[in-house]
């Protein structure tokens, strides 16, 4: 599967609380006619309000090494010990057919290695937290993760930070609306090119 001219492809990334969903959310309402969110796989359970196919596809260890047997990703990534992330060709194909553009809300070496693939024909953004205390209390306040969980998080954010200069563009997430607006003009310059 290879990008043509109408296959571009907007990446978000972030540490965990980066705060990349929020701006997504924003940036998908700024820009819904040319833009559509790609649905990733993902092993790990339902949190809160979370539904199947809108928020994530949810599925076992088993179903999910099975669709990388049959090359049905086009990144995957174990992103912790036993959970499984990645995005789907199936997913990709079905937004291209919509005449629209998607974009992943993934983690930064799945990001990397789409970068890697698909070259200019992505745009991606990596959402910087302002500091690592920041995304912790961004964490605590979340309520999702046990202590022994955040450690972990906060431990993979140190090290995916040391990443952000591989990305086309750093925003720095230190006023969500502001932070917003910046995506939204990367956006909007990098689709009508």
């Amino acid at each position: 599967m290879e990008a043509t001219a109408h296959h571009k492809i907007i990446i978000l990334t972030s540490p965990s609380g980066g705060g990349k969903t929020s701006i997504k959310t924003k940036l998908l309402s700024a820009l819904s006619k040319e833009l559509s969110f790609s649905v990733s796989a993902t092993t790990r359970k339902m949190r809160g309000n979370e539904q199947e196919g809108v928020d994530y596809h949810f599925t076992n260890e088993e179903v999910f090494k099975k669709l990388i047997e049959h090359k049905a990703f086009i990144e995957w990534e174990m992103v912790y010990p036993g959970l499984y992330y990645g995005t789907t060709v199936q997913e990709m194909n079905r937004i291209w057919g919509e005449g629209k553009v998607p974009v992943l809300d993934i983690d930064v070496k799945g990001a990397l290695n789409v970068k890697h693939q698909f070259g200019h024909e992505v745009l991606s953004i990596f959402i910087e937290p302002p500091s690592i205390e920041v995304l912790k209390e961004r964490l605590r306040k979340r309520g999702t993760d046990t202590e022994e969980n955040m450690l972990t998080r906060i431990n993979k954010a140190s090290e995916e930070l040391q990443y952000k200069d591989k990305f086309d563009q750093v925003v720095l997430n230190d006023d969500i609306e502001r932070a917003s607006n910046e995506v939204i003009a990367l956006v909007r310059q990098f689709i009508s090119n």
